[in-house]
């Protein structure tokens, strides 16, 4: 049966490249990282080594760079740092963040009496910037904002230029959840005044299981793991040394082929839309993921004119990977929640799907998923 993987916002397939870094690492790099012995100053070697390439991508140093087991873990050492050691007594974000975001503030607000505000979005999911700027003004708690600079779901890309100076302008932190922006946009940290921000390999072709916090230079870490004195004292565990190296190889990857890519990956969204509006004049599309100028070039969020709880199970039987939200709350019945927040009752109960593209899609397997769900409408 021919399959078609169009959930790429969920993970994506890791590249032979990054494969091979980390299949030699695995045969030859063994050490301990924090072994004084030839293995372990090898493999320490290695992995300070991959620290400065992946800090030069974002013109930062090294030492703002903070080795962790993916975006989740990353937002969650942020957040809780703000809070324990900078200080922070409020949170301003949106309730379309994802939910490493969400959920972490909602245990801070209940358990640690941290003042959570959300900022207004309008019916695209769009940041209410002049909200967020009357939230800033209205209190002189020390205060993070955090907001995702593309949402996993719809796509929206934050004017992150226009967040970072209310912020400046209102003494307050900024933290993004980048992680489906690195490896598919160019992001200079000398230019923009973010003060954190995460990432995970596994959404750029890298392996699961890695990923890194951003710190701006001066920030102290309080780490929330214990145990041992890795990563600069901020994260207690061995070094992932193979899947580090990966992450590495593969945001090199991504880094040196991201312009090539983002135009494929464009065109391919584009033809999607022109070819689902064929299909039916009723098909919508949710937040800003059709407007290719202010969405993200993998992923568009797909309304059909219909109810039918069976098309995500129906598209998987025909071979067809995609997926109705966020992939970190499947088994949830809830739905998106993302969609139920921007969406009237009426359309939010309608069937919608994220297709989520990469450098592998190919037009022919766009062609094979438009014939299919002509059928099915």
């Amino acid at each position: 049966m021919k399959t078609v993987y169009l959930d790429n916002a969920a993970t994506t397939q890791i590249d032979d490249q990054v494969i091979e870094v980390m299949h030699t690492s695995m045969k030859s790099n063994y050490g301990n990282p924090s072994s004084i012995h030839q293995f372990g100053r090898k493999a320490k070697s290695a992995v300070e080594t991959a620290r400065k390439n992946i800090a030069k991508h974002f013109n930062v140093t090294a030492s703002e760079i903070i080795f962790t087991a993916g975006g989740t873990e990353a937002d969650n050492l942020i957040l809780h740092n703000a809070v324990f050691n900078l200080g922070v007594k409020r949170i301003i974000t949106t309730k379309i963040e994802h939910h490493a975001v969400l959920h972490t503030c909602f245990h801070l607000e209940k358990n640690h009496n941290i003042l959570v505000d959300y900022v207004n979005l309008d019916e695209f999911g769009t940041v209410d910037t002049v909200h967020l700027e009357q939230l800033l003004s209205a209190s002189e708690d020390k205060t993070l904002v955090s907001l995702m600079l593309i949402n996993n779901e719809i796509g929206n890309i934050l004017d992150i230029d226009e967040v970072t100076e209310i912020c400046i302008k209102n003494n307050a932190l900024f933290h993004s959840d980048t992680v489906q922006a690195i490896g598919h946009y160019n992001i200079d940290l000398q230019k923009i005044s973010l003060d954190f921000m995460v990432s995970s390999a596994h959404k750029f072709h890298g392996p699961k299981g890695v990923g890194f916090a951003f710190f701006r230079k001066g920030f102290g870490i309080l780490p929330m793991l214990h145990g041992g004195e890795q990563e600069m004292g901020a994260r207690s565990s061995t070094e992932n040394v193979h899947a580090i190296l990966g992450m590495e190889k593969a945001l090199e990857i991504a880094v040196s082929s991201l312009e090539e890519d983002k135009n494929y990956i464009e065109n391919l969204k584009k033809y999607f839309i022109f070819e689902l509006k064929s299909i039916s004049k009723d098909i919508q599309f949710n937040g800003l993921s059709s407007d290719i100028e202010n969405s993200s070039y993998t992923i568009l969020n797909v309304r059909f004119p219909f109810t039918n709880d069976m098309l995500l199970f129906s598209l998987d039987m025909a071979g067809i990977a995609i997926s109705g939200g966020s992939a970190c709350q499947s088994g949830s019945n809830k739905g998106s929640h993302v969609l139920q927040e921007i969406l009237n009752d009426t359309d939010a109960n309608k069937t919608s799907v994220r297709f989520s593209f990469s450098k592998y899609t190919t037009k022919e397997e766009i062609d094979f998923v438009v014939k299919y769900l002509e059928t099915a409408i």
